[in-house]
């Protein structure tokens, strides 16, 4: 089958950008220098190629993505780099044959973990961005109180978040060194070896982070392709075009097939207008027809391969291209099945 062939709209990444991603990032973070963050593409059969590059630690930000890499052998090193008080789901993660550590930053989320036989936790720090985090004066005190309930504290953990899609280099390297300062100073009340931070966009200029969290580099999005980084875009979405006239066109990818809180998509050779629940508008700037197929890249690849259950493995970067394999999204949702 070729890309154009496929039922729309699918999931569909260029296999060459796509190995060419892992080899660049694998050259610049080896081995646990990078702890690759699943929450992008949600996929096990993804993450065992970053494996087998040497990055057999990985983050996730949902009890169900650890548990799904679990099932999947990729037990060596996983990180929750959220917080969490469900019970059952702590617990899962407890049992499920893994080496497990969970992010805390409240008396609350470390009482939920050590009760739920949690043994490895990392301290989240505020680092700047408006979400969760201890502040950096009482990170010490957390530690502390994690050891006194028999934890073992492997570092701190804090994500520059609000710096990772600034524009301009020169003022996102100095977020990221300010966000690293403080992670730093907490550090050095919390103790244990880890650092753990950094993304796609700051990956390059964390030079703090004992290890980056970057996920969004394996097949990338418009969003940070407009930053000063070496990756390329592989991932798409197929749709079919199912009406024209003089003013505009449309196919059948909108809202419920795309990541949209970075802005809209892009269709080359065109001006994508707007996106509604199953449709995108845009105006072409050559002849298409009805039945023509287009290559609709997002804004946000973390929640556009949410949507979807499969992802479509091409031999290329073109609709004529051969599908040459078939991944799930296996990791998406948040509750096992059952």
């Amino acid at each position: 089958m070729r890309v154009t062939e496929l039922p729309t709209p699918a999931l569909v990444v260029d296999t060459v950008v796509f190995n060419r991603n892992l080899d660049t990032m694998t050259a610049a973070l080896p081995g646990p220098r990078l702890r690759p963050h699943v929450k992008a593409h949600k996929c096990t059969a993804l993450a065992r190629e970053q494996a087998n590059r040497g990055h057999t630690g990985f983050t996730g930000a949902t009890p169900h993505e650890l548990l799904g890499l679990a099932r999947a052998g990729l037990t060596d090193d996983l990180l929750l780099a959220n917080e969490s008080v469900d019970d059952q789901r702590l617990r899962a993660l407890a049992d499920c044959g893994a080496r497990v550590t969970v992010a805390v930053d409240s008396e609350a989320t470390l009482d939920a973990a050590a009760h739920n036989g949690i043994r490895e936790v990392l301290i989240d720090v505020n680092v700047g961005i408006p979400r969760c985090g201890v502040s950096a004066d009482d990170a010490g005190a957390l530690a502390d109180m994690a050891r006194a309930r028999g934890l073992e504290v492997r570092g701190a953990m804090g994500y520059e978040g609000h710096a990772v899609l600034v524009p301009d280099g020169a003022e996102r390297a100095r977020l990221t060194d300010e966000s690293m300062a403080i992670l730093r100073r907490a550090h050095e009340s919390v103790g244990g070896p880890i650092l753990s931070g950094g993304g796609t966009g700051t990956y390059a200029v964390n030079t703090v982070a004992t290890e980056i969290q970057a996920g969004s580099y394996a097949l990338m999005d418009t969003a940070y392709a407009k930053l000063d980084i070496p990756f390329e875009l592989a991932l798409a979405v197929v749709a079919t075009v199912i009406h024209t006239n003089p003013k505009w066109t449309v196919a059948d990818c909108g809202l419920k097939a795309l990541g949209m809180d970075h802005g809209n998509p892009m269709i080359a050779h065109a001006d994508v207008r707007f996106c509604s629940d199953e449709h995108v508008t845009f105006s072409p700037r050559a002849p298409v027809r009805v039945g023509d197929r287009v290559l609709v890249w997002p804004a946000h690849v973390d929640p556009t391969v949410a949507y979807h259950d499969t992802i479509h493995l091409a031999d290329g970067p073109s609709l004529d291209s051969t599908v040459i394999d078939r991944w799930s999204v296996d990791l998406r949702g948040w509750n096992e099945p059952g």
